[in-house]
């Protein structure tokens, strides 16, 4: 288990400076979200961009997974727009683009993933309709993956069309493969689901490629600092533990680019000291 920082909570530093003032903390692991200032794979300068981004991720001994929400690079009228599930198919097409260059930064790169989510439903469409698109649209990018060799952690989103696990179950009843798995955000389990963190944390083990982490309160879609939420952290690290969970472990508080050095480090230590108590290193 590798502890990791995502980097939309690190907009006001270069991508550089981010992930250097992660390694310098502690950090193994980055979730890079690919936005109009990191790896923006319609900019002149991704091949330089990504060259750079390889080279200092071996240098760091940095592993990685490739994000995919960043809120205004498809449209920069509308937040997280287009989506999978948007009502026309040119505009799903514009999402499926997007991904399926995202799958080619991680084939780069060597990711352990390309994370991403369903959207939500804005035309009234019925739930039946909703899942059509959505599975289409995921059986698309998932045959380039397939190609490529790289794995897609889908996301459940509070207010998304897939929200809980058991929404994430019905997509699979229309399209599924080796490669589909889970990115497992620790917030929005305690935030929509009724029983214990760990409990789906084993249920789903073996589909686990990546894992969010900040805290939060139940019922309360708000990534908070650690301590600030109720998430009880120590059963749930005993659980990653147990099941050999070797992925990131990726710290997520996009709202908090404005102190970011100082909420890098305390994350940091907050979690290394629950795994110490734990008997558990941060690093397999």
């Amino acid at each position: 288990m590798r502890l990791g920082y995502n980097t939309n909570g690190m907009t006001g530093h270069r991508w550089e400076q981010a992930l250097e003032l992660m390694y310098e903390v502690g950090y193994r692991s980055v979730a890079i979200t690919v936005d109009q200032y990191c790896l923006n794979p319609f900019a002149p300068q991704l091949a330089r961009e990504l060259s750079h981004m390889g080279r200092l991720l071996e240098r760091f001994e940095m592993t990685s997974v490739i994000e995919t929400g960043a809120r205004f690079l498809l449209d920069p009228r509308a937040k997280h727009e287009p989506t999978l599930v948007s009502p026309t198919e040119e505009l799903r097409d514009v999402r499926i683009d997007f991904l399926r260059k995202c799958v080619a930064l991680a084939k780069h790169l060597g990711s352990d993933a390309v994370s991403f989510w369903s959207g939500v439903v804005r035309d009234g469409a019925a739930r039946d309709v909703a899942f059509d698109r959505l599975a289409e649209g995921v059986r698309r990018v998932l045959d380039g993956a397939d190609e490529m060799g790289v794995r897609l952690a889908f996301e459940p989103e509070p207010g998304m069309l897939v929200a809980t696990f058991d929404d994430f179950r019905e997509l699979l009843a229309r399209v599924d493969g080796p490669r589909l798995g889970l990115c497992v955000d620790i917030g929005h389990v305690h935030c929509l689901e009724p029983r214990p963190i760990s409990e789906y944390l084993v249920e789903w083990r073996d589909r686990l490629f990546t894992i969010h982490i900040e805290d939060m309160v139940r019922g309360v879609h708000d990534h908070l600092r650690f301590g600030d939420g109720t998430i009880d952290f120590p059963p749930v690290l005993q659980t990653l533990q147990e099941i050999d969970y070797r992925g990131g472990l990726n710290v997520e508080l996009s709202r908090h680019s404005h102190i970011a050095p100082e909420v890098l480090r305390e994350s940091f230590e907050f979690l290394s000291r629950a795994m110490r108590d734990r008997g558990q290193n941060e690093v397999v």
